[in-house]
């Protein structure tokens, strides 16, 4: 049913990892709320906010080119994107190979 939402706040693994020139990343929301998810270098650095607002329940996906916040192509290398929604913290890594 396309209709339900989904039950708990998910990220899910990028596709495709290893990945270049573009991977998508989908992560879940049961309800509406803000939503806040970044890609990190393996230092820590925030390298890019790829969503900063609020947004409805649903299944959602996001795209990243592998670049930075000022649109210079980022190296190879792995990196980590991390939401966080409402209490909820999740963080995975992704390699990107240029």
């Amino acid at each position: 049913n396309t209709n339900q939402l989904p039950a708990t706040f998910a990220l899910h693994q990028n596709y495709p990892n290893p990945f270049n020139p573009s991977t998508t990343i989908k992560y879940d929301l049961p309800k509406s709320c803000k939503v806040v998810l970044k890609i990190y270098n393996t230092l820590g650095q925030e390298v890019k906010t790829l969503v900063n607002e609020i947004q409805a329940a649903g299944f959602k996906s996001v795209q990243w080119d592998g670049k930075n916040r000022q649109g210079q192509s980022l190296g190879s290398g792995i990196y980590i994107y991390k939401i966080e929604v409402q209490g909820y913290t999740q963080s995975r890594k992704l390699m990107y190979i240029k």
